[in-house]
């Protein structure tokens, strides 16, 4: 059986949702044969449309990946966002749990679907908006986290968005895709060791002798 064949058939019933057809058959197609060798034929063939009717939903190949990499690190903005804001957790625990999850989505991602390190590679070589507007999401929970903190006494941050902003550039080499894809060793120091050290400098420091 072909990818193509796994794909549903557009009917007249379905046609409101093409758009997210589209995306889904290119997400598919990107996962299986990667970004670089998938083409809108491909997309449209599967689909059993013409590439026109594919380009009437997407101007470019470029925004059909720009569109599945915004639902793929949405679904990551979504998870961090729910820690930053989840009741019965006090700020340490929602940092810990903000950068452990965004690790082990990394890092799940990288062994399940290698391919999908092309598409990310491509959209910051052709559309670095995607990928600044991601990291600028991404650092606003940890603002949020990190604000709530110094409001309790738990965390001190003369500029809490500045901390957020070195917090996220920290740990990129245990969240970034590219990076964590293209290592085979682990990071050194860990990331436990890591968060350790981050939350050691956001403790409140005592009165100065």
């Amino acid at each position: 059986m072909s990818l193509a064949d796994t794909i549903p058939c557009l009917s007249e019933e379905t046609a409101p949702d093409t758009r997210s057809r589209i995306l889904a058959t290119a997400d598919a197609y990107f996962r299986e044969i990667g970004y670089q060798k998938t083409t809108v034929a491909d997309i449209a063939r599967a689909l059993k449309m013409s590439p026109a009717n594919v380009y009437r939903f997407f101007d470019s190949k470029k925004a059909i990946n720009e569109a599945v990499l915004e639902r793929l690190i949405g679904e990551v903005e979504a998870l961090i966002s729910e820690i930053a804001d989840r009741p019965g957790l006090d700020p340490t625990e929602r940092l810990v749990a903000a950068i452990e999850t965004l690790h082990r989505d990394c890092t799940r991602r990288c062994e399940a679907f290698p391919r999908v390190h092309e598409m990310i590679e491509a959209a910051m070589a052709e559309s670095w908006d995607v990928c600044r507007h991601h990291v600028a999401r991404i650092t606003a929970g940890f603002e949020r986290i990190i604000r709530d903190g110094v409001a309790r006494g738990v965390f001190e941050a003369a500029d809490p968005a500045e901390a957020a902003a070195c917090v996220h550039a920290a740990i990129a080499r245990y969240t970034h895709p590219v990076l964590v894809g293209k290592s085979p060793l682990q990071p050194a120091p860990s990331v436990e060791a890591m968060t350790a050290f981050l939350l050691r400098s956001l403790a409140p420091r005592g009165p100065r002798p």
